[in-house]
């Protein structure tokens, strides 16, 4: 069965979406970069660190991760920044 979205691996990355993590006072500008990315599909790509493993067994009722999905978590102020830049609905 086919699933009602797809990730499409063909999609670039067009613009950030709110601040760097150096903007923000989350990285030292080595490794950790967290970031929020509008790809050119209007798809959006979250780099974060790979909680998937800790979480997983705790996700609220009706929430699930697929084989292929993983769950990721940002500084909270790094969404607030990039509220500006995402649509409303």
């Amino acid at each position: 069965m086919a699933r009602a979205w797809e990730a499409d691996p063909s999609a670039l990355f067009e613009r950030r979406l709110g601040k760097s993590a150096e903007e923000l006072g989350n990285s030292d500008g080595n490794d950790e970069c967290p970031d929020i990315w509008q790809l050119d599909n209007g798809d959006v790509a979250v780099i974060g660190r790979d909680l998937t493993a800790v979480y997983s067994p705790r996700l609220p009722q009706g929430v699930s991760l697929a084989p292929d999905e993983r769950l990721v978590v940002i500084p909270g102020n790094m969404l607030s920044a990039a509220k500006k830049d995402i649509a409303d609905a």
